[in-house]
């Protein structure tokens, strides 16, 4: 099925706009604290520690509130998120130049980030066809593209035409809008996980991470993150050592954005047989591939093609990491673990920039040596540990034996299509849809 099969879907074209609106403010938030901090006359040395105490927030926000999710549900947690989360961005335009304002605003913006991500991917196999699943992971990993392109962009222009401030209030109320249009709509309503056997909700205080397979997975994608996080300091450096790249490193970035846009819509529009856990790994040494050309550190326009085939991979990989998510993640716990792949990739994001950022004022090749380094590790991992990227049995996830079930006002779900969900939101068996996945 194509994408416009997949975007005609019940609520997909609202689930999808509101997903991403809400989450514009995570493309806006760094941008943003360091734009008003510096216009406040804030030290540089503040800035970085109000930028990482959002950052470290949300790493820790991130899997409470996707436990949360999967006890209560969606709305609750969502609408809740997102009124404290405002008021942190409200502290943050009302004070910038008050350090403890700054710094708590920063830290409870990051804390409360609504977590729409992991909610919509729970929600992706209530919504569409089971051999349309994989094709909404591929749409969801590359819309994600254009929210770090579009934030900064946003910022950099409300501040030309206002402030810095006036961007972070926008923050505040794109969070709120997008959470609303997300947590009232009917699927987010109805959604529930199921409870696992023995230990209600999410089977204990180790959760989704009670799966090896899931653990392993995560520990992959912290090394993906590292990736990412040294090539974009990367780029920084480079664009400074060749001051006539048009546009700088907003350019290169850009470019690998673009890549990663593309390259998930490729992915989604091809029908895979290979397993899951096949693609996965397959897709990390592909990733692995295209950051090779980083090392040669080319001249500006090679190094603008080297940044366009470094971002190829990214969004497929995600694409099918979403999916083998979905496989692993013990019964009632589907938000939770999606929560956890965005943590572990920002905390390995944060690390491998900060040892490109050590090593990048000496040699440009080391800090693309860092980068090369942590996703080709990611992919050994995936390749030597496959045999473990397997879906847990029923009985090890914890699975009732009736599943679970909810509300009757939202759309019919066949087994296979809860199969696909691993662990999301069950449905009682119908016949409206073909029990094919692809």
């Amino acid at each position: 099925m194509g994408y416009l099969t997949v975007l005609r879907g019940p609520q997909v074209a609202r689930l999808l706009i509101g997903t991403l609106t809400g989450r514009l403010p995570a493309g806006m938030t760094v941008v943003a604290i360091a734009l008003a901090l510096h216009h406040a006359a804030a030290p540089y040395s503040r800035i970085g520690l109000t930028t990482a105490a959002y950052a470290i927030a949300a790493a820790i926000g991130g899997p409470v509130l996707g436990r949360a999710v999967d006890r209560v549900g969606q709305p609750r947690v969502l609408l809740a998120s997102a009124a404290v989360a405002a008021c942190g961005y409200a502290a943050l335009a009302a004070g910038p130049g008050n350090p403890a304002l700054a710094m708590g605003g920063a830290a409870l913006a990051g804390l409360a980030m609504p977590p729409l991500e992991p909610c919509l991917r729970s929600l992706w196999p209530d919504i569409v066809e089971p051999a349309a699943l994989e094709t909404a992971y591929a749409l969801d990993s590359a819309s994600q593209q254009i929210l770090y392109v579009a934030g900064p962009l946003l910022v950099a222009g409300v501040a030309v035409l206002a402030s810095p401030a006036a961007a972070l209030w926008l923050a505040a109320g794109l969070g709120l809008v997008g959470t609303l249009a997300v947590a009232t709509s009917a699927p987010a309503r109805a959604w529930r996980a199921p409870a696992t056997a023995g230990h209600g909700h999410g089977g204990g205080w180790l959760g989704p991470l009670r799966s090896p397979g899931l653990v392993l997975l995560l520990l992959a994608f912290a090394g993906t993150g590292w990736a990412v996080g040294a090539q974009n300091i990367l780029f920084v450096a480079y664009a400074q050592s060749h001051p006539g790249i048009p546009g700088g490193a907003g350019a290169l970035l850009a470019l690998a954005a673009l890549a990663g846009l593309l390259g998930a819509l490729g992915y989604g529009a091809v029908r895979w047989t290979a397993p899951t856990a096949t693609r996965t790994w397959a897709l990390a040494a592909a990733m692995a591939l295209c950051y090779l050309p980083l090392l040669l550190i080319p001249g500006p326009a090679a190094m603008g093609t080297a940044a366009f085939v470094s971002g190829l991979g990214l969004a497929p990989l995600l694409a099918a990491a979403f999916v083998l998510i979905a496989e692993l993640a013990p019964a009632g716990t589907t938000t939770e673990a999606f929560a956890w792949l965005v943590t572990l990739f920002a905390t390995g994001n944060a690390l491998g920039s900060a040892v490109s950022g050590a090593l990048v004022g000496d040699s440009l090749r080391g800090a693309a040596t860092v980068a090369v380094g942590g996703i080709t590790a990611a992919a050994l991992l995936l390749l030597v540990t496959r045999r473990l990227l397997v879906p847990l049995p029923p009985a090890a996830a914890g699975a009732p034996a009736g599943g679970g079930t909810v509300a009757a006002t939202a759309p019919a779900r066949t087994p296979a299509a809860a199969a696909a969900a691993g662990g999301g939101g069950v449905r009682q068996p119908s016949s409206v849809h073909s029990p094919t996945v692809s």
